[in-house]
Parts: C-alpha cells; sequence; structure tokens
C-alpha cells in the first residue's frame, strides 16, 4: 500500500487540550493544509508553533479547489484536511475530496480527534447503541418539514446540529413533527461554560422563551418508540386524503403524491390514480 496523501486531521472543537500529539505531527509533515477557514486554522498554526501554507476548501468551493489541491498532490505534493472545529467530513464537504481522491487512486489516511455529535451523544442520557446524524436542518420551510417528516419514524437516536438564532423555531418544528419526545440540548462543549440540558420538547420550548440561546447546540433526541412506529397518520386516510394532507401542509400535488406513495410502498402512478378517480 501507498503513503497516504491526503490526512484528514480532527482539531478541537473547543479544549485545545485535547490536541492529540500525532495530530500535531501530521500538520508539521505536511507540505500544505486545506482549511474550512483559513484565519481560524492559522490561530491554531500559531499556537502550535507551526507554519504551512493554507488553502481555503469550504461548501462554496469544494469543486474547482478540490481540482486545486488534486493538482498539487498529483506533483508529489501532500496535504492535510482541517474543518473549523472537529471532524473534517461531517457536515462540511470533506466527504468530496476524498471520494475525488479514492476514484483517482490515492490514499486516504485519518486522525481521529473530537467530533461533537459523538461528544452530545454519549452525555445525553439517551440511548447510544444506534443513532442517526441528520446534520443542519434546511432553513426552506419545505425541506426543513419534509426531512422531520422523514425522520418521525426511525428508531434510532436522532442528531441534529443548530445554531442559537434558530433554535427556538427547531424545537417548535420538533414539537410538530416528532411530538413532545426526550431531548438533550448540548452546548459549548469541551469549554469553560458547557452545558447539557436534559428534557422534553416542550420543556426546552418553555426555557427558551425565558432565556436566550447561545453559543452551537447539538440537539439529540431520542427515537419512535416502537407504538409510534407501528401507528402512522395515514392508516385510516384514503389515498386522495393521503394526498390532500401533504397538499395542505404546504407541497405541491405532485410532490404530495410522490410522498404518499413513499409512505405507503406504492408506485406514484397508483395513487395519482385514486387520486384523478376522486377529482
Amino acid at each position: 500500500m501507498s503513503e497516504p496523501v491526503l490526512y484528514l486531521v480532527g482539531t478541537p472543537i473547543g479544549n485545545l487540550g485535547d490536541l492529540s500529539p500525532r495530530c500535531r505531527e501530521i500538520l508539521s509533515a505536511v507540505d500544505f493544509i486545506a482549511a474550512e477557514d483559513t484565519r481560524n486554522t492559522l490561530k491554531l498554526l500559531n499556537y502550535l508553533g507551526i507554519k504551512k501554507p493554507l488553502i481555503s476548501y469550504f461548501e462554496h468551493n469544494k469543486r474547482e479547489r478540490g481540482m486545486e489541491i488534486l493538482a498539487r498532490i498529483q506533483e508529489g505534493k501532500t496535504c492535510a484536511l482541517v474543518t473549523d472545529a472537529g471532524m473534517p467530513g461531517i457536515s462540511d464537504p470533506g466527504e468530496d475530496l476524498v471520494k475525488l481522491l479514492a476514484e483517482e487512486g490515492y490514499e486516504v489516511s485519518v486522525v481521529p480527534g473530537p467530533c461533537a455529535l459523538i461528544s452530545a451523544l454519549v452525555l445525553s442520557g439517551l440511548p447510544t447503541g444506534r443513532f442517526s446524524f441528520q446534520g443542519f436542518l434546511s432553513t426552506a420551510k419545505k425541506n426543513r418539514r419534509e426531512h422531520l417528516e422523514g425522520v418521525k419514524y426511525i428508531r434510532e437516536t436522532l442528531i441534529f446540529y443548530e445554531a442559537p438564532q434558530k433554535l427556538r423555531n427547531t424545537l417548535q418544528d420538533l414539537l410538530e413533527h416528532l411530538g413532545d419526545r426526550r431531548i438533550a440540548l448540548c452546548r459549548e462543549l469541551t469549554k469553560l461554560h458547557e452545558t447539557v440540558q436534559r428534557g422534553t420538547v416542550s420543556e426546552m420550548i418553555a426555557f427558551y422563551e425565558e432565556n436566550d440561546p447561545r453559543g452551537e447546540y447539538v440537539i439529540v433526541a431520542e427515537g419512535a418508540s416502537e407504538e409510534k412506529q407501528e401507528t402512522v397518520f395515514w392508516e385510516k386516510l384514503s389515498p386522495a386524503a393521503h394526498v390532500e394532507y401533504y397538499v395542505e401542509t404546504g407541497l405541491s400535488k405532485k410532490d404530495a403524491i410522490k410522498a404518499a406513495a413513499s409512505d405507503r410502498g406504492v408506485p406514484k402512478n397508483e395513487i395519482y390514480n385514486e387520486v384523478m378517480k376522486k377529482a
């Protein structure tokens, strides 16, 4: 096996004491570093006393910068990929770069480090054996609604990331689509003001009606119970009423038919034909 040319390097999510010796070693050894925000990474490198060429690599420039990184690697250089905090590839476009290099036959290695979703999960007090990471919810109401409806009956513990200014709305959406289940809100993980709040969605809504959200949040929510999973909202609805339900939530008729067909596990044209009979 050839030597790796790209290292995915986990960096601290708050406490610099979590920086591993191998992280320092790899950042010192590579030829250049690709970073989500070069300004933040420069602060880390200054702390470590390391000087390396930096290139920005984030969601909105991943295509062109990915090719630029590949070109440098083809010249024989090695690269470390870092995100602002935590593991590259988790809620950032690192996965695209790994895929690109793997397709070109290059070796990629990982330098494990802190990860907010795992840290929050083990602090939550909720089941950790099986979980589903959902990342950030969309800011578009339709996409957000479809996302939450799509995970409503998942039995695994659910994990979301959320910004403070969006937390109140997200809690309301969780209550509407997932119900008043148990959750944990984890913020400022590994930092001086690390906080874990455990309770129900409605309890968290009540708390944040009186208090301002501060810091970046990880929301950990219990999965659907077996009883909830077996009882689905559309069980007693006709196909036409099922479609109408989705139309009333804001979906177009085409998307409503698609959603109803997905729920029922039948072809879209079967639902379409039923709807046309009622029209």
